[in-house]
């Protein structure tokens, strides 16, 4: 297996698809591949290592959902709360439509924003609401590095004040929900959300190499970011989704939709405490009962046609902020029904499979990647050897 994969990984390096690349595969508990190709930095020669440090994007998402779990295990916490109940901007929800603005039908909960299905989108120009966004996020990225630098929560309270895309409910899409829980942590808490993360995941699950920054002892361990221009992979710096690139100081804002850095190693000891049903080494974080909850997620049917749109996701719902496979047949890649976990914009990826106790982690810092063509044969390569 690891020399197929590595091999696969190898063209794709060759062909300037991707800079540099590692895979993790853990199966029945026990580790049975690792493969790493290319470099963290191409003009360095520096190579693309196990303990290298990657921006996750929105393989942040997955650790926000453990958050918000948690804060319901311990009752603090209900699923149909109104977000509103801990930010207040969002007791006023407005809706943009066609023909205008008008009220929210009902509250944004906290459900809502675990299956993102509160309307709160992500930048674009299709809609008012992502124009809104897009301007939120702008001028996040216009004060990073300043004293006025935005926080989580004023953030939150930003998303609240702006348009939704559509009723509470009435679809799924794609946005900010995950940014907005992280807020939400920080009001139940009364901690900081990377300070929560760290007391209640991070150092219990020994991920110590995650956070929303990279100190200067471990910098030259992150990877650069990549795009392929023709056929070779070339330096790309964004501040993408209000992310400093440089990660040189402990944000203002800890999304938690975006926000986090890490390792695979450190990545698959949170992917351990998930498949142990909420154990890591004989510590209990979460209750099997939460876990169940927090990974068999599903849309509602009419929720659905948001997602069934989304290339390379047919075949999946979508529930706290995670993909949950539930028809194989309908899939571009080998799976097994009830397989969950989710990816990031730079590549990083991320599956549990219950059924075979299988983890599959893939890192990479590369533009617009996601769940792409290298993934899914990675992903191939490893299920055809799954018994």
């Amino acid at each position: 297996m690891v020399n197929e994969i590595k091999k696969v990984m190898d063209k794709a390096v060759a062909n300037g698809e991707v800079a540099g690349c590692n895979a993790l595969v853990v199966y029945g508990g026990k580790e049975v591949a690792y493969a790493e190709s290319g470099y963290k930095n191409i003009e360095k020669k520096t190579p693309f290592e196990r303990d290298t440090i990657m921006r996750l994007y929105s393989m942040s998402k997955p650790v926000t959902s453990a958050a918000v779990i948690w804060l319901a295990d311990q009752g603090l916490i209900d699923m149909a709360d109104a977000v509103e109940k801990f930010i207040p901007s969002f007791a006023n929800a407005k809706v943009a439509t066609p023909t205008g603005t008008v009220n929210a039908n009902r509250q944004v909960t906290l459900r809502d924003m675990m299956n993102m299905a509160s309307g709160a989108v992500y930048p674009g120009n299709s809609t008012l609401a992502e124009c809104e966004s897009a301007a939120l996020f702008d001028e996040i990225i216009a004060k990073l590095g300043t004293k006025d630098e935005l926080s989580t929560m004023e953030i939150a309270s930003r998303i609240g004040a702006n348009r939704f895309d559509f009723q509470p409910g009435e679809n799924f899409k794609y946005g900010t929900s995950a940014d907005v829980l992280g807020a939400v942590v920080e009001a139940v808490s009364g901690m900081r959300f990377g300070d929560f993360l760290k007391k209640e995941f991070f150092e219990p699950l020994e991920m110590k190499d995650t956070d929303f920054w990279v100190p200067e002892e471990k910098r030259s361990r992150l990877a650069d970011v990549y795009e392929t221009v023709g056929r070779e992979a070339k330096l790309s710096v964004t501040d993408n989704l209000g992310i400093d690139y440089k990660l040189d100081h402990r944000p203002a804002f800890e999304s938690g939709g975006a926000g986090l850095c890490s390792t695979l190693d450190d990545y698959a000891h949170f992917a351990e405490m998930l498949l142990n049903m909420g154990e890591y080494k004989g510590k209990r974080l979460l209750s099997e009962r939460a876990v169940k909850y927090m990974t068999n997620g599903s849309l509602m049917d009419w929720q659905q046609k948001g997602l069934d749109g989304w290339d390379g996701l047919t075949g999946y719902t979508y529930g706290n902020l995670l993909r949950v496979l539930k028809d194989t047949s309908k899939c571009v890649t080998f799976g097994e029904v009830g397989e969950y976990g989710w990816d990031g914009w730079l590549g990083a990826y991320f599956c549990n499979d219950p059924v075979n106790r299988l983890t599959i982690l893939i890192g990479m810092q590369k533009i617009n990647a996601g769940t792409w063509n290298l993934t899914r044969k990675i992903r191939n390569l490893i299920y055809k050897e799954v018994k």
